[in-house]
């Protein structure tokens, strides 16, 4: 099997499929005309979002049998062209759903206690604790829209706080349990204090952070999106900061990031206003970019290829 690996993964990828025999392509500076020149050649890819895998590109791979995308999201690979030409697509968010969970967790106690301001006040000889007392979570109502694999694994953090945690998930039912009730979307409105998005990029959630729902809300509520940055409208989020509809928010990802999650160049004049919020925490998409998630995405894509392939 002729394997590229497109992108920086853990040395165990490349290891493992060694040991296997294949022939282990190092594809990580690639330009998309170099996966031109050599698509034709290839049986196998991991990439994580290099460029995209579109009908167009895939069409040149004649030959291949799997994409491995170490992380979640798939919204990078035509998973119908995949389908329709028997080429397996693997996935590992059972990898990073820890450091993803971890990471929100880390950007909610933030924000209620104000840890992201005092630090920079400190730092400038600035003691004010009157201001920055913080909120407890304990007792709050924390709404998770989105119950795979992230999602739970937020649930699961959030037990020891003694919060109220619902979800809702269109596509998933029956999770409901002891530390997680299973409701309407209806009743998230009604309830939440907290709100925590964790689904996947699609048309039916491009765009679903938006005024119109912010407004069914019955409280004012903190917003969190450790998911995708198209998800939510930033120009949006910002009118309702200012209404006080929303009260804060914990951004992993905003919809300025470019197709590789990297920064575009010229930034929106959205993003600059938003910056401006002392009541929101921001971070560069690293929620499950931890030492610890590279290692463990690489074990389950690979498990999941030796099933397929080596079995």
């Amino acid at each position: 099997m002729r394997v590229a690996l497109l992108d920086d993964f853990s040395p165990l990828i490349q290891q493992t499929l060694s040991n296997w025999n294949w022939q282990v392509i190092n594809g990580k500076n690639w330009s998309l005309k170099d996966y031109k020149k050599n698509a034709s050649q290839l049986e196998g890819i991991i990439i994580r979002s290099k460029f995209p895998l579109s009908k167009e590109h895939l069409l040149m791979a004649k030959k291949l049998k799997f994409i491995g995308r170490p992380g979640s999201g798939l919204e990078n690979i035509d998973l119908k062209y995949c389908k329709e030409n028997n080429i397996e697509v693997f996935r590992s968010p059972e990898g990073n759903r820890d450091a993803l969970a971890e990471h929100t967790l880390g950007m909610l106690l933030s924000l209620f206690n104000h840890l992201n301001i005092v630090d920079i006040e400190v730092r400038n000889n600035i003691w004010e604790r009157e201001k920055n007392r913080g909120t407890e979570l304990k007792g709050k109502v924390m709404a998770i829209i989105g119950y795979g694999y992230m999602g739970k694994a937020f649930a699961q953090r959030l037990m020891g706080f003694e919060m109220e945690v619902i979800a809702y998930d269109k596509y998933i039912s029956g999770f409901g349990n002891s530390h997680v009730e299973e409701v309407s979307l209806e009743e998230i409105f009604q309830r939440a204090d907290i709100v925590s998005l964790h689904t996947p990029l699609s048309t039916e959630t491009i765009g679903m952070m938006n005024s119109s729902l912010f407004e069914k809300f019955k409280k004012p509520i903190v917003v969190i999106n450790t998911a995708r940055g198209k998800s939510l409208v930033v120009e949006d989020l910002i009118d309702s900061l200012n209404s006080k509809k929303i009260i804060g928010a914990c951004l992993d990802v905003l919809d300025i990031e470019s197709s590789n999650f990297n920064l575009n160049k010229a930034t929106s004049q959205s993003f600059e206003k938003l910056k401006k919020f002392n009541n929101v925490i921001l971070s560069p998409h690293i929620a499950g970019w931890s030492y610890e998630s590279k290692e463990k995405m690489a074990q389950v894509i690979l498990e999941k290829i030796r099933q397929k392939f080596i079995l």
